[in-house]
């Protein structure tokens, strides 16, 4: 019987209503077969605990650990499974997403798991656990499939066939030399159309790209991206490839960092989630928000060493918030612009320059705009509203114009330079996070603009 396509997204309720029917067992996998693991793992919360036990039985341990990898808290299920069945499913399942399902597991139940856990199970485990988390290792899969470059095309072709029973990842081949040493790729579909005949190395990319296991995540990503390839071989000191990195390990690499990266924009030194407790958030807030009280200490303490300006000429102290604020922006700005140049490119002595120069120009031409804008509408709003006389209301907005433009440009620079400056010293450019640039920021509109006012109203209109 022709299927019908599905048009619409019910796919939750129709997966439900499968597992509900009472029909055999046989006619129910049958009929899930048509869901992706993904739906079958969103039906689970819907289902009660005698629906999912019943479901576990049908899918069986191999399709249950896919199932299992798309189930954001996996723990719930854990004991409904039991011992024995939760490790069958961990047998089941990639490398990777078992050392990831076993941190949701505590340490009771894991201590009565891995003794039932298959030996290469546990050899994978133990190898991606003897990594730094912040190292490539971390990330590998031994899902591949590796072939040696002295076969035959009919020997690889029948190695393939053999090996892909274990693992699905098969659209490129790796291959190693009698040493064990990686030598290169196949692409699957070139093996496919090869003649039986052919040699095995006109097939090899001996040039294919790899990445070693102890490079850091953060200083592989671009590598990562700009080969864009379904996965990347992982070698080790040897040359030996260990595992892979997929294209999914890849996205959540790059998802991890870029979380990492705006958690320090925000000022944190860490990423937060709903799951923590409010004692680990302020663990991770609390460090830079004592950094910035005592810089924002220095900053009143610059305001204060201004009060004389303020008590010649009150009206300056209204336009304070205008110059920080603007200044805060546009080193922000200039922050973002430089760390994502950082990200994309290695930049030579050179560009960097170049990069300085052009945040200057833009800090310039936008804050000279906004200065002859200031210096128009407030010199008129201090005339009309403030009683001043035309030509000393003019001389207060012209002072405010002018110690824009300057904050403007200073703050473009900042922006730009401290960033740099990290990125020589070998630290993460996002550590110059926006609340760090704002207040530096906001010390240099302060003296800027007291610093006129003192030097143009006070000594010049008094």
């Amino acid at each position: 019987m022709e299927k019908e396509v599905l048009k619409e997204p019910m796919f939750v309720e129709e997966i439900i209503a499968i597992i509900r029917s009472g029909e055999p067992e046989s006619v129910i996998a049958d009929r899930l077969g048509d869901y992706h693991e993904n739906d079958i793992a969103q039906s689970l919360e819907e289902l009660s605990k005698e629906e999912r036990l019943h479901l576990y039985d049908v899918l069986g341990a191999e399709w249950f650990s896919e199932v299992l990898t798309y189930i954001d808290e996996p723990e719930e299920y854990f004991e409904e499974l039991g011992v024995d069945k939760l490790a069958a499913v961990i047998n089941e399942m990639d490398s990777d997403d078992a050392v990831d399902l076993l941190e949701d597991i505590d340490d009771d139940l894991k201590d009565k798991i891995r003794p039932i856990l298959d030996e290469d199970v546990r050899a994978d485990i133990q190898l991606i656990h003897s990594y730094e988390e912040d190292e490539i290792g971390s990330l590998i899969t031994t899902n591949y499939i590796s072939i040696r470059r002295d076969l035959t095309i009919k020997q690889a072709t029948h190695e393939l066939i053999q090996q892909a029973g274990d693992n699905d990842n098969i659209s490129t081949i790796y291959v190693t030399d009698v040493h064990n040493k990686f030598c290169g790729a196949i692409d699957l579909k070139d093996l496919i159309v090869a003649r039986e005949n052919a040699s095995l190395g006109y097939l090899i990319i001996y040039s294919y790209p790899y990445i070693l296991d102890h490079e850091k995540i953060s200083d592989s990503i671009e590598k990562i991206k700009d080969y864009a390839e379904d996965s990347l071989p992982v070698l080790n000191s040897e040359k030996e490839i260990i595992g892979i990195l997929t294209a999914q390990d890849i996205i959540e690499a790059v998802d991890d960092e870029m979380g990492e990266d705006y958690a320090k924009f925000a000022g944190l030194t860490a990423e937060e989630d709903l799951k923590e407790t409010t004692i680990e958030s302020m663990k991770k807030r609390l460090p830079w928000l004592i950094v910035l009280l005592f810089l924002g200490m220095g900053v009143s303490t610059v305001v204060g060493a201004f009060e004389g300006v303020v008590a010649v000429l009150p009206i300056v102290i209204c336009f304070q918030s205008l110059i920080l604020d603007m200044a805060g922006n546009v080193g922000t700005q200039s922050l973002a612009v430089t760390i994502r140049v950082l990200m994309d490119e290695e930049l030579s002595a050179k560009d960097k320059a170049h990069l300085v120069i052009k945040e200057i120009k833009v800090g310039f031409s936008n804050g000279l705009l906004l200065g002859i804008l200031s210096l128009t509408f407030l010199g008129l709003y201090i005339n009309l509203f403030k009683g001043y006389t035309l030509g000393r209301a003019f001389m207060i907005s012209g002072c405010v114009g002018v110690s824009l433009l300057l904050a403007m440009i200073i703050s473009s620079m900042v922006g730009t330079l401290v960033p740099l400056f990290f990125h020589k010293i070998k630290v993460d450019p996002a550590v110059a996070s926006g609340p760090l640039i704002t207040t530096v920021n906001d010390l240099v509109a302060v003296v800027t603009y007291y610093g006129l006012a003192w030097i143009l109203l006070i000594q010049i209109m008094t």
